[in-house]
């Protein structure tokens, strides 16, 4: 008989119980994500017809039983409930050993498998963005932007750091709601931040500078950071610190954002590898090639708002609205103490101005696009170009203007005497092929903006589509609902995340 503790009382309405249903309960239908940590599939539930995402959780590189991250994230998601978190409905399992879909054994020596049971969500906001030609509306932007610090508020609020916030985490569904998602790398903290954190956390281009320097001892601060670069990517249209490694993204961020010292960033040259970079840029800026304002700018100028505007507005290329401007420059304040919070961003004016955020059910409807699926379109368009050309090398087409062969003593059927005619019969040239071109409250408890007007320029590409398209499978970066992978910046951290962290969680 189970027993409570006094004062509780057992979970009796969740149904069915966790982990009691086999994974035959449902139809795989495709894959959308793969990385380091797992595949996800779309999936048909056979009794009730319900499409679902299956996470299966990756065990053939696990040396002590069920991954601790995997954990991590079932008991955290058990514990949100929000219209902007992504729903973990159940856990099932597979009885016996698995094949992948090349009918080889899976490697998983445990000889079973575990997957997760998430609601299906159409789109990630990075396989979205890639689509061909689109843009999104500033009534669009400020509509996906209020969704992602309402649900970042709500696990700031409940003491979860997400630590993975990316375009590819990032869910959306075709009603037009954006939902956290991939909660592998969240953790639950305590507001006095003394405790130890692991550093290497947060895909690359989105990775907060404090991290980059080494530090432990973080906040929600570093999730806002993450949020900023997402905020920047959607104005500008692509990511803003595509750092190939560490030393290369503290390089792009000091560019724009200007180089850390103790007037600008209090505490800064106690960060552990603060002083290591110091003595880098000294030794690059005597050779000549240093590329940060490390030493040749004074730093308190690059922290005017002026010069931070202007230096953005150059940057992008385009005269970026002022409310807008104000809002990214408190998310990618250098010093996290003064970087602005969730909450505090709700309540900023760029949300509360002309045009205001659409109504998210007001978006159009787009055919399915999960990042995994665009990459994968991508690089089936680049094979099929690299077949083409390399066919018409192999087989070069004859100049349609040649005088056809003249056999010896006769003359050609087709020669005639006079100017030459236009050959009717000449051969057209090769085709390429076919073309794969692919408001929440003012703060928490304040009155929600007015609607504006749809926010979406142009007709959605892909017409007519379900919305659960059936895409060739990308994941640069990572699969939605938590299938973190490389690209994008990647996370650096291989193999098993347990042994990369050691002791620190």
């Amino acid at each position: 008989m189970a027993i409570t503790a006094p004062g509780q009382q057992l979970n009796l309405n969740e149904s069915p119980c966790w982990g009691s249903r086999s994974v035959d309960c449902f139809e795989k239908l495709e894959q959308i994500g793969e990385g380091t940590y797992g595949q996800v599939y779309m999936a048909r539930e056979i009794k009730t017809g319900e499409i679902v995402a299956l996470k299966k959780i990756r065990m053939d590189n696990e040396r002590e039983g069920f991954p601790i991250t995997a954990i991590r994230e079932i008991k955290i998601l058990k514990k949100l409930h929000h219209e902007n978190v992504i729903k973990l409905k159940e856990i099932v399992t597979s009885p016996g050993p698995e094949k992948d879909e090349q009918g080889r054994p899976d490697g998983n020596k445990y000889k079973g498998g575990i997957y997760m049971v998430f609601e299906y969500m159409d789109h990630d906001l990075t396989g979205l963005a890639d689509r061909p030609g689109m843009r999104f509306s500033v009534p669009q932007i400020k509509c996906y932007m209020r969704q992602l610090l309402t649900g970042l508020h709500y696990c700031h609020v409940n003491q979860v750091l997400h630590r993975d916030i990316k375009g590819s985490n990032l869910l959306i569904d075709n009603e037009g709601n954006l939902k956290l998602a991939d909660f592998g790398l969240a953790r639950s903290f305590s507001n006095d931040h003394n405790a130890n954190l692991t550093n290497r956390v947060i895909t690359l281009w989105y990775r907060p500078p404090e991290l980059l320097l080494g530090t432990t001892k973080y906040g929600p601060a570093v999730d806002m950071w993450s949020v900023g670069c997402i905020f920047a990517e959607l104005l500008h249209g692509k990511p803003i610190f595509p750092g190939k490694d560490e030393p290369e993204q503290l390089n792009k961020i000091f560019e724009l954002c200007g180089a850390p010292d103790e007037v600008n960033w209090p505490g800064v040259s106690k960060i552990p590898w603060y002083n290591n970079f110091k003595n880098k840029a000294n030794e690059e800026t005597s050779k000549g090639g240093f590329q940060t304002l490390m030493t040749s700018v004074p730093f308190a100028l690059l922290f005017l708002p002026l010069l931070f505007s202007a230096f953005l507005n150059s940057l992008f290329c385009v005269s970026f609205d002022r409310h807008a401007l104000e809002l990214l420059e408190r998310m990618l304040t250098l010093d996290p103490s003064q970087r602005i919070s969730a909450k505090d961003a709700l309540d900023a004016e760029y949300f509360w101005t002309d045009p205001l955020p659409c109504d998210p059910k007001s978006l159009p409807k787009y055919e399915s696009s999960h990042e995994f699926q665009t990459k994968k379109k991508r690089q089936q368009q680049r094979q099929h170009d690299e077949n083409a050309k390399r066919q018409k090398l192999q087989h070069p087409q004859q100049h349609g203007r040649l005088p056809p062969i003249q056999q010896s003593g006769q003359a050609h059927p087709q020669m005639r005497s006079g100017p030459n005619p236009p050959m009717h019969n000449s051969q057209p040239p090769v085709a390429a092929g076919p073309s794969h071109h692919y408001g929440k409250p003012r703060g928490p408890a304040g009155r929600a903006p007015p609607y504006g007007s749809s926010g979406m320029t142009g007709a959605p590409r892909g017409g007519g589509s379900s919305g659960y398209g059936v895409g060739a499978p990308n994941y640069p970066q990572g699969a939605p609902y938590g299938s973190s992978g490389a690209g994008r910046g990647s996370n650096m951290m291989g193999g098993n995340r347990n042994q990369q962290y050691g002791w620190q969680q």
